[in-house]
């Protein structure tokens, strides 16, 4: 087999990849699913962290519609990250993957509070390390979140999963005409107002030259061949 380009990786979920068909609620084939994705590049000596989003069990923007309080909303949705970050770990470990969940947010009876040192310890014993909770603060997304644990962890590829083959110009749905980008300058994205991450965790990654690959998790093989280091999807760098 080809050796792979990434050795350490930031794998960025959306909360939907553990939803299925109904994008809500935590589907068990789903996270069956995505487990077996994960498996094929950890079988590649990868090294894998993962920050996965809470937009199948809560999204955030609804409480603040009906006036709740910005903070209270944040911390239920990062939460809700826990529980699916325990869904993926628990399908992870039925086909005997080594998993550890760790939370910006202590709750020692489910999971170990995020240490740095200790998550890189887990990476370099061939475990996947699911880290929950966002950065433990609120106002800050799980975009955020995911940008800045690769930058701590010393990973060498931020990948954003997502259900779009790419960065489009325009809503490809709205827009058949649509241009996608094969490589984009994060300064470029951040002008055009491209929404693929958040301005934060895109100027983050910017100033810690942390190169971002955005592509469709559900592609066959889209996030091996990224790993190989092929064209896949749509690469964010200088």
């Amino acid at each position: 087999m080809t050796s792979p380009k990434y050795h350490r990786i930031l794998l960025k979920l959306g909360g939907e990849s553990l939803a299925g068909e109904h994008n809500f609620g935590i589907n068990p084939d789903a996270a069956d699913r995505l487990a077996e994705t994960v498996r094929v590049i950890h079988d590649m000596g990868v090294e894998i962290a993962i920050v996965i989003g809470a937009g199948n069990l809560w999204r955030g923007k609804d409480g603040l519609d009906h006036g709740m309080e910005r903070a209270t909303a944040d911390h239920m949705g990062m939460l809700a990250t826990v529980m699916n970050a325990l869904a993926l770990a628990d399908a992870l470990g039925r086909i005997g993957i080594d998993t550890r969940v760790q939370t910006a947010i202590e709750m020692k009876a489910v999971a170990e509070p995020y240490i740095r040192g200790r998550a890189m310890r887990h990476l370099e014993k061939g475990r996947v390390v699911i880290l929950g909770a966002g950065t433990g603060n609120p106002y800050f997304t799980t975009d955020t979140a995911a940008a800045l644990r690769a930058m701590e962890i010393d990973a060498e590829l931020l990948v954003k999963a997502t259900k779009v083959d790419g960065v489009y110009e325009s809503d490809p749905k709205a827009d058949p005409d649509a241009k996608k980008f094969e490589t984009i300058s994060y300064i470029e994205a951040l002008n055009l107002g491209l929404k693929v991450l958040d301005g934060t965790a895109l100027t983050l990654c910017m100033e810690n030259q942390m190169p971002i690959v955005v592509l469709d998790l559900w592609q066959q093989d889209s996030l091996k061949n990224a790993i190989l280091g092929d064209a896949v999807g749509t690469l964010i760098t200088y």
